[in-house]
This record gives C-alpha cells, structure tokens and sequence, in this order.
C-alpha cells in the first residue's frame, strides 16, 4: 500500500513536518511516527494507513507501486499535475 520511505518523501514534496501529516489524516503524531520507522511496507490499523493514504492523495500526492509504469521504475511518489 505504501512504504516508510514513500510516506517521508511524501512529506518532503508537501514540506510538511509529521505533525502536519497527522493534522491532514486526522491520525496522532505516533502514529505518523511508527508508520515512518517501519521497513518496507507499512502494516498498521487499516483505517489509520487509509487516511494516511487519503489525505496525501487529496494533497496532491501520486503514490506509484512497485511495477507501476514509470520511466524510472521502482517504487515512489510523485505531485499529480495540477488540473484547470
């Protein structure tokens, strides 16, 4: 669904810090935490990895899956282009 390394690059693109991610998911700073120090996919409550999910996916985040077609190839994230 989605990696420690996606969620911090995430928040690099957004510039927000893990209380701002939190505040947008409407999850506890903890929880950002402990998702973030994971390895490889993050496992947690599904309604907490949902809302995470949702919330960079209304802030304008693309999360791109492993084998998802990208030049680069690999795992990632990317802005979504802006529309009209």
């Amino acid at each position: 669904m989605i990696t420690a390394g996606q969620m911090r690059a995430a928040r690099a693109l957004l510039d927000i810090d893990q209380k701002g991610l939190a505040q947008l998911a409407g999850v506890s700073v903890p929880t950002i935490q402990r998702m973030e120090a994971s390895t490889g996919t993050v496992r947690g409550m599904i309604g907490s990895l949902t809302a995470v999910v949702e919330a960079l996916d209304r802030a304008g985040i693309e999360l791109i899956s492993d084998g998802a077609p990208s030049p680069g190839g690999g795992r990632g994230v990317r802005l979504k282009a802006r529309q009209p």
